[in-house]
């Protein structure tokens, strides 16, 4: 895949990016090895200084930044412009609570023994980064990452290079020094080698299943630490004792969120029978209502896809599902226009050898399917291979305490859409993944826990260790 910008409202190709060569990436080795030795000794407050002035410019050039990211890869610039603001809220975040997440743990203190546990960095991180969240993908891998010493290499999704170079300049403008943030024009091709380098200590990955298992094996082969964040088919479970009104509006902007283009997008919603006949009537009539238009438009609901192959992928699962007996009740089809337009739609009746049913539909296509008791709704929440977040909508507290506990997933939300919140730990199980992003887990998944025991009375019980 070329690195390049192509605007998906139109399928024109903006500008064309040159890869980095072997020698401008083992530049950027060397400089990212080199900054490490220097950052890893900046104060903690210090490091946070830095990362709070990028949560700054965020703020204040996110509209700026909104455009660049509606350019690259179509999200509504309403939704773009509230990601830089999040990536601002998430600056701050780790600016303010850096020291104390960082801060040693005292496990013994007398007059035998001083025992701490320490969290010291580790090193250069790689992070590859896919496209539908340009700047909150990184800046939650970035924001802790630097203020717990490490520095990064960003390899972004080679259909958004303004955005990652954008990235690694926000850093130099907030005054990071050379090397402690770069961005690596490379294709995912060349990832292997560079995790490979002993210059690299730890990678992070966000995108697919396949992906993952790809780093993953890569970094097993050199004993290095990762953290995936991989596919999702979020269940959304609708029971009798929910509020409708509030479960359906919620429904569809969980679904059709960043053109149904997230990870944690709502994507198979599983409706107590007693109830499903009047939800699904209130979604069909919802997602038909949707406007698919300029992301540019404050009026549009729903922009194009990503880019072709997305559009390519999901029009195929879509009508292999039907082939296999699904029933489409709404849109869910190609839209005849320059560019990469899809008609958010709505299946049901959807058997379990369709596509649809197995597979992470990354579009803007929900999935109905009904349910006679919380035990089946369950059971059917769980037969997926992901499991990364999870929606149940019920005012019964018993039954969402058992939701909560029963299902498989990083994240449990009643009553509300699952998002992510730079004060929670975010991440999945399964297939969709392991190691935590955001909070003082996110922060801690890229620092050495050290054990430092200082004997005070020269006993041999204890040696001082660093």
């Amino acid at each position: 895949m070329p690195i390049a910008t192509v605007n998906p409202a139109t399928g024109e190709t903006v500008e064309t990016y040159t890869a980095h060569d072997e020698a401008e990436v083992e530049r950027r080795l060397a400089a990212a090895s080199e900054a490490f030795r220097h950052w890893r000794t900046v104060p903690v407050a210090e490091r946070a200084r830095c990362v709070a002035r990028a949560g700054e410019i965020l703020e204040r050039d996110k509209e700026s930044y909104g455009r660049l990211m509606t350019l690259e890869m179509g999200k509504t610039l309403r939704a773009a412009i509230e990601e830089a603001a999040k990536c601002a809220v998430a600056c701050r975040f780790y600016a303010e609570h850096a020291e104390r997440f960082l801060a040693s743990e005292v496990v013994r203190d007398d007059e035998e023994e001083r025992g701490v546990v320490a969290f010291q960095p580790l090193g250069t991180v790689l992070a590859v980064m896919p496209w539908n969240f340009p700047f909150w993908q990184v800046i939650r891998f970035a924001a802790p990452a630097l203020c717990a010493g490490n520095v990064g290499l960003l390899k972004h999704a080679s259909n958004v290079p303004r955005s990652a170079l954008a990235l690694e300049e926000l850093f130099r403008r907030a005054g990071a020094p050379g090397g402690v943030f770069q961005t690596l024009l490379v294709g995912s091709g060349r990832v292997e080698a560079i995790l490979g380098d002993r210059r690299v200590a730890a990678a992070t990955l966000t995108g697919s299943t396949p992906a993952g298992s790809h780093v993953a094996a890569t970094a097993g082969r050199h004993i290095k630490k990762t953290v995936l964040e991989l596919g999702g088919s979020d269940p959304f479970v609708v029971m009798p004792s929910a509020n409708l009104d509030a479960a359906a509006e919620t429904a569809v902007k969980a679904r059709m969120l960043n053109n149904g283009q997230s990870c944690i997008n709502a994507k198979r919603f599983i409706v107590h029978e007693r109830v499903a006949d009047e939800f699904e009537r209130r979604v069909v009539a919802r997602v038909g209502a949707l406007r698919v238009g300029d992301p540019t438009d404050a009026a549009t609901d729903v922009g194009p896809l990503a880019t072709a192959a997305i559009l390519d992928e999901v029009e195929q699962q879509v009508r292999d599902s039907v082939a296999r007996g699904a029933r489409l009740l709404v849109g869910g089809q190609r839209l005849a226009r320059p560019g990469n337009w899809f008609a958010p739609g709505v299946l049901t009746a959807i058997p379990n050898d369709a596509p649809a049913y197995r597979e992470e539909v990354f579009g803007p296509v929900a999935l109905l399917f009904r349910v006679a008791s919380a035990d089946e709704a369950i059971a059917l929440a769980n037969d997926s291979p992901f499991g990364l977040g999870a929606s149940v909508w019920t005012a019964d507290e018993a039954e969402a305490r058992r939701f909560a506990t029963e299902l498989d997933a990083g994240s449990v939300f009643v009553n509300a859409m699952v998002a992510s919140d730079p004060r929670y730990p975010f991440g999945g199980v399964k297939e969709s993944g392991y190691g935590r992003e955001l909070g003082a887990y996110g922060l801690r998944e890229f620092v050495n826990v050290k054990t430092v025991r200082h004997a005070r009375r020269g006993t041999g019980a204890a040696s001082h260790t660093e």
